[in-house]
């Protein structure tokens, strides 16, 4: 199941992230890095394009540079973003102008590229970035950056040469939906810890951002209909800290941010399970009318809304209202998973109920897969997180609904859920669904990953990241990378270009681009990372 094991004490935790420099500074010797000045080459991309053409002279950015753009508001804020990260590292004034001719130049082209798709042309004369959409722009931008080297990523003066390799790249994504989730409920994270996330995601072309804003340790969404759920239900979180959680107009910080990005915020709020923190904080939700105490552990399937209740159904729809007027992306996530304290027929008369309240305000459900066993609503999308070992009939009621047409995101446990460890000495994380090395998380199909379902109906992957043993940036990056990266291609990148072996050594070129950012990063043994 999702996150049944009882992660270690606190003391271990604790001893855990203080082991986490020492691990993160183990590396394996790999190939040396590139010769000072060398352009990188086209195809050392994450996630690969899905056409590169080599050739031609390559383009070196001066201190005459100048970012064009067109005189859409989109364009030249994409332009200010690439401004942002090149003017530290470079010392270059490279201002965003309309006027002139070659260095960087940003621009639409309707009807060429799709939503996210740009084609980026290099050569002497300067480098060229077309999309149909400013998302385009903003990925093409992600290229970009890591066709130049790492030390771009730096915030301090860099000597350079700044060469952009000869060529063209055209690229669009597989999956329109990429997400990663991150889990602000068993530990609470500020909105600067989630704009940091948000900043490392965008590198890689994700473009959603789940937010797990409720379950039994703690309520992180103010909601002005029901006071306590964070006053008071937000007040702890897992192992007994102080906890936290987002004002209105903390939420419409992290969306905007999120958006600025080009990132769609997934808000979830969990139930008819996971509802602990909220039976805590209004005794009338309870079934016998008591408030539970505050959890403060990592048990699961204990706690349930009261499904026969008229109340429960107002508490519901009141949340779904507030959430959805602050949210201006497409999706309202509904949980529903380890509902073990909820009988069956009252799970489906729950779902049967919650999922038109989501519709009623504009929004599309999206729930874990064992929405699948009571009655999807059209359009709805299942998130599925079994194991390549869940039952052959579990995997067949999920395949049966996408049959039907439920659309399916992927998020295999034992695949891309960033909170298993690498292995049996990773400080941080569960191994409930085993260990999750970066080549287990890479290999596998998001087309053809779960029997009898439609490729036509995988929307895309989500890559988890639950927060038992994960307190601070530090450790959701150490978790998280290198693995998102890989989550990423499976997203972005044509089936085709999917090599474990090529993959790899792409994988190790980054090594350097996440020590300038400063990202603290696992160094698996199974990437040949450049030589110290």
């Amino acid at each position: 199941m999702r996150r049944h094991h009882r992660t270690t004490p606190r003391i271990t935790r604790v001893l855990g992230s203080l082991l986490l420099v020492a691990a993160a500074s183990a590396f394996t010797v790999g190939a040396a890095p590139a010769p000072e000045g060398a352009a990188v080459p086209l195809d050392r991309v994450v996630p690969a394009p899905a056409s590169v053409a080599p050739g031609g002279s390559p383009y070196r950015i001066t201190r005459d540079a100048r970012i064009r753009v067109t005189d859409s508001h989109e364009v030249r804020r994409v332009g200010e973003y690439l401004a942002g990260i090149l003017r530290p590292s470079t010392g270059y004034p490279l201002p965003v102008t309309t006027d002139g001719g070659g260095g960087i130049q940003l621009r639409l082209k309707p009807g060429m590229f799709g939503a996210e798709g740009y084609r980026l042309d290099s050569g002497r004369g300067g480098v060229t970035i077309t999309a149909s959409a400013p998302a385009g722009l903003f990925h093409g931008v992600q290229t970009l950056r890591q066709l130049l080297p790492a030390a771009v990523e730096k915030k301090d003066v860099q000597p350079g040469p700044w060469t952009v390799a000869g060529g063209t790249i055209k690229d669009s994504p597989r999956y329109a939906y990429r997400g990663a989730m991150l889990d602000v409920s068993r530990h609470f994270f500020t909105v600067g810890q989630v704009k940091r996330y948000i900043d490392q995601l965008a590198l890689y072309k994700v473009n959603k951002l789940h937010l797990h804003l409720s379950d039994d340790q703690g309520w992180r969404i103010a909601i002005d209909s029901w006071p306590r759920l964070a006053a008071y239900g937000g007040s702890t979180e897992v192992g007994g800290g102080q906890g936290g959680f987002y004002t209105k107009a903390d939420y419409q910080e992290i969306v905007r941010y999120a958006a600025s990005r080009y990132l769609e915020v997934v808000p979830e709020i969990d139930m008819p399970g996971h509802t602990n923190a909220a039976l805590a904080s209004y005794a009338e939700l309870n079934c016998d009318g008591t408030a539970p105490p505050l959890y403060t552990g990592t048990n699961v399937g204990f706690s349930s809304l009261c499904v026969p209740k008229q109340i429960t159904y107002d508490f519901v729809d009141d949340v779904i209202r507030e959430l959805a007027a602050l949210t201006p992306g497409r999706y309202l996530h509904i949980g529903g998973d380890e509902a073990h304290s909820t009988s069956h027929d009252d799970y489906v008369a729950f779902m049967d109920r919650v999922q038109p309240l989501v519709a009623k305000y504009g929004k599309t459900v999206i729930g874990w897969h064992q929405l699948t066993g009571a009655h999807p609503v059209p359009g709805a999308l299942a998130q599925y997180w079994g194991l390549d070992g869940t039952s052959a009939a579990e995997k067949a009621q999920v395949a049966q609904a996408a049959q039907a047409g439920t659309g399916l995101i992927l998020s295999p446990a034992d695949r891309i859920y960033l909170d298993m460890k690498y292995d049996e000495n990773t400080p941080l994380g569960l191994h409930w669904a085993g260990y999750v090395e970066v080549q287990r998380s890479y290999d596998w199909d998001p087309g053809t990953y779960l029997p009898g379902a439609p490729s036509s109906a995988i929307r895309g992957v989500e890559a988890p990241l639950w927060s038992e043993t994960v307190t601070k940036s530090t450790d959701i990056e150490y978790m998280a990378f290198p693995r998102i990266a890989g989550a990423a291609e499976l997203g972005w990148s044509p089936a085709a270009t999917h090599d474990w072996d090529r993959y790899k050594v792409r994988l190790a070129a980054q090594g350097p681009r996440w020590d300038a950012l400063g990202i603290t990063y696992y160094k698996s043994p199974q990437v040949p990372w450049p030589a110290s």
